[in-house]
């Protein structure tokens, strides 16, 4: 499940990102997402070329939503990808996330709308999960805001990925019962359908996760340590009990039949992999196509390493299966 030993790139990165550790406070967590902004401004200066950028908000049910639609260098319209950023449900921005989602955009074809969902601890679960459906239902509701062509899927890494596979389930689970012609459930508003996810991509996805797995036993340290794990838990559950919500972690959802079909990604060196692989697992018992792809030498977070060549390889690769699923290859 893991290389002889993680790649130089990769190691480089995660030293590097070391220097600044996760503080286990919400001042610190204020402190550290005040730097992360500044980082961003910097790291941000010269990305990757798109068709074009779109920032607004969208209707959300707590106020308004920042989202950014990154559109590809060609006539529309286009599918549409909605993409939660990773961060632990704590940290993480549209504009942490700005070189993965252009990358993204570029190699599948599609246009990419990056949510920023509300975050733990100052608004535990279910506010992401709100958040990141309410997202999915008003791009639904309105294509021609997204330059879409009605075509939905999903994707995110890490916590972003649990929403990916939340999300999907949700839209599995809702779809039809009390959608008219249009897909307008009815009573709602024109900004609200019932969406149809026609794929999900979840990089290193936050699910499924056990102490005893051999990838957390043998891999808590690289890049996730055991207390930043429970730190992270604590802020966004909130109380155990939530924690066996399957709208928390799909892995804990009887039945996955329905859902739309998968690409799930991992990373050999990464305390997650066993989480997501049993999450890859459990939609190909149920029945879902699905392609499983574990990065052996790669670690938590490699997607978003600019220097890593792995990282757009990785890209390219998730880019690929939503272009072979939503038809714009």
């Amino acid at each position: 499940m893991q290389a002889d030993e993680i790649d130089p790139q990769a190691r480089a990165a995660v030293e590097r990102q070391d220097r600044l550790p996760l503080p286990h406070s919400r001042r610190g967590l204020k402190l550290l997402r005040l730097i992360s902004r500044g980082a961003m401004r910097i790291r941000n200066r010269n990305p990757p070329v798109v068709g074009a950028t779109v920032d607004r908000s969208i209707p959300g049910p707590a106020g308004d939503l920042d989202v950014r639609l990154y559109l590809p260098d060609a006539d529309g319209p286009f599918p549409t990808v909605v993409f939660f950023h990773g961060g632990g449900f704590v940290l993480g921005s549209i504009a942490t996330h700005d070189w993965l989602c252009r990358h993204l955009s570029r190699e599948s074809g599609c246009a990419v709308l990056s949510v920023d969902y509300r975050l733990a601890p100052e608004h535990p679960f279910p506010a992401a999960v709100e958040d990141a459906y309410a997202a999915v239902e008003w791009a639904a509701a309105n294509p021609d805001a997204v330059d879409g062509n009605g075509d939905i899927a999903v994707a995110g890494d890490s916590a972003g990925g649990n929403l990916a596979a939340v999300v999907a389930l949700m839209a599995a689970e809702r779809d039809g019962s009390a959608s008219g012609g249009d897909g307008t459930a009815a009573g709602d508003s024109p900004n609200h359908a019932v969406p149809e996810v026609s794929y999900q991509a979840p990089i290193y996805p936050a699910v499924g996760v056990e102490e005893d797995q051999r990838s957390v036993r043998e891999h808590a340290g690289i890049v996730l340590s055991k207390a930043n794990m429970e730190w992270y838990d604590r802020c966004y559950y909130a109380s155990e009990i939530h924690e066996r919500n399957p709208y928390a972690d799909p892995t804990n959802a009887a039945d996955v039949s329905g859902i739309a079909p998968a690409t799930v990604v991992t990373a050999g060196y990464d305390p997650l992999r066993d989480g997501g692989k049993r999450y890859a697992e459990q939609l190909v018992h149920d029945g879902v196509p699905t392609r499983y792809e574990n990065y052996e030498d790669m670690v938590h977070g490699f997607v978003t390493f600019r220097g890593v060549d792995r990282a757009r390889e990785a890209i390219a690769d998730v880019g690929d299966d939503l272009a072979d699923a939503l038809g714009t290859d």
